[in-house]
């Protein structure tokens, strides 16, 4: 790739080259060999060679970053990590608010900016590496103004940031264009959605794009299925130009080929029946081995007495040889309890425990904090034991662990039919049973301590998208 900033002129701060004249360099630019593009650009002008950087069109992934022709009213984004989503969105809102000129009016004047939290709008769609003040050149940059949580550029055009938690503050405002960032995981996306389409009622033509790692969601699926609604898609690695090669390798190796590598990396929608995190031909068999540790997981109710929550208990053991990439785990048993008092479901743990002579007892205490251990010490004060609160949810949580699982890195001992149940029910949306998925919540605390934590230290480098 040619180096176009170091052929910066000295005293040309600034970008002027039109719009017109960008698309007119692009065509002939694209058609030339290395060598004669060389030679092209040694014969530049100064405000051209500056302008260079700032033409998004010369330099977007072809196939997903460029907005498809034709008459459409929503263009939807699905991309893997790091795909270069958002570089694809801030240079949408640039082109649709800038004119040929610096001060020139572009097709939108006022547009609409939604991302789950205002934070998010923030620091990703606005400050971001690949955010808008980022793809803006000096003459066109807009200004933040804070207080008013919106950005403004040199020639009038406005951008408001909104909260998809906070629908009702689209009631009022309207817009001729928006940008629509991760809608896949909006808790409250419905709402928010609609709220946006009544807003959009400005110019002769509003349009909106959409920038989203795919995920099994009702509402993606309804936009994307809509005839107004065109759509473009890449893998994390059509990106790979500007991603770290480390990071490539690792998420490759580790989730290439299970569910959540097809939805994170390769940017695929999965089907209704694909969005179960586990499905029961994926249980494999297992036999009892000489296991270097056992723990005994357990998911406490809340309440207590015959309507009380199931107690989650669940033994897993752990084959560690070689590095943690290789492990392999066995699930044991499945000694849940109901409606059990705390005395009995506490005093079933640690019984269990000894059964298995297992190496660790593992309890979340987010709900019964000290209680909980307490409550297991007076059974046996030599338990060891370990306190793990839950600081993410449940589906985030499953999803390593159901990973392990497509890679054949955990099988099933006989007799875990209620548990395998309630495992095929969590999907990517949350728990599509009745009540509390207790037993599967046992279940990832088990391998979370065993396999998922001990590989914390081969963990990946934060991603830089384009």
């Amino acid at each position: 790739m040619i180096n176009v900033q170091s052929k910066r002129a000295a005293g040309q701060p600034r970008s002027t080259l039109t719009r017109q004249d960008a698309k007119s360099v692009i065509d002939y630019l694209g058609g030339l060999s290395p060598e004669a593009l060389n030679e092209a650009l040694d014969g530049l002008s100064a405000n051209a060679l500056v302008s260079l950087p700032w033409l998004f069109e010369f330099w977007a992934l072809q196939g997903h970053q460029l907005p498809p022709e034709g008459d459409w009213t929503t263009w939807v984004i699905l991309g893997g990590r790091g795909a270069g989503k958002t570089r694809a969105g801030a240079e949408w809102v640039r082109a649709q608010v800038e004119g040929a000129g610096p001060l020139d009016k572009g097709r939108c004047r006022r547009i609409a900016l939604m991302g789950e939290t205002i934070e998010q709008c923030r620091e990703v769609m606005v400050f971001g590496e690949s955010g808008i003040l980022a793809c803006s050149p000096p003459d066109r940059r807009p200004v933040f103004e804070a207080t008013r949580k919106r950005i403004v550029w040199p020639n009038g055009a406005v951008a408001e940031l909104y909260s998809a938690f906070d629908p009702e503050r689209l009631r009022g405002p309207q817009f001729d264009g928006a940008w629509v960032d991760e809608l896949a995981k909006w808790k409250k996306g419905r709402e928010a959605w609609d709220m946006l389409q009544f807003a959009l009622r400005l110019g002769e033509n509003p349009r909106q794009v959409v920038t989203t790692t795919p995920r099994n969601n009702a509402l993606l699926k309804e936009i994307l299925a809509e005839g107004a609604t065109v759509k473009t898609s890449a893998s994390t690695s059509a990106n790979r130009a500007n991603l770290a090669a480390s990071f490539l390798r690792y998420v490759t190796a580790k989730y290439k080929g299970t569910r959540l590598g097809r939805q994170e990396l390769e940017g695929e929608l999965l089907t209704a029946e694909e969005g179960a995190l586990w499905r029961h031909e994926d249980f494999k068999p297992g036999k009892a081995e000489d296991f270097s540790r056992i723990v005994v997981a357990v998911d406490p109710p809340v309440t207590s007495g015959n309507t009380a929550d199931l107690c989650g208990i669940v033994v897993v053991g752990v084959v560690a040889e070689g590095p943690p990439t290789n492990w392999r785990a066995v699930v044991l048993k499945d000694a849940s309890v109901q409606g059990a008092s705390p005395q009995a479901w506490a005093s079933r743990a640690v019984a269990v425990y000894k059964d298995f002579g297992a190496d660790r007892l593992v309890a979340e205490v987010n709900q019964g904090g000290e209680l909980v251990e307490r409550l297991i010490r007076q059974i046996d004060p030599m338990v060891s034991y370990r306190a793990v609160r839950a600081s993410r949810g449940k589906v985030a949580r499953a999803e390593p662990v159901a990973a392990l699982y497509e890679q054949g890195r955990v099988a099933h001992m006989e007799g875990l039919e209620k548990l395998e149940d309630q495992m095929c029910l969590m999907t990517g949306e949350g728990f599509k049973g009745a009540g509390s998925p207790d037993r599967v919540d046992a279940l990832v605390w088990a391998i979370t301590d065993l396999m998922i934590d001990p590989a914390g230290a081969f963990r990946a480098p934060r991603v830089r998208g384009l």
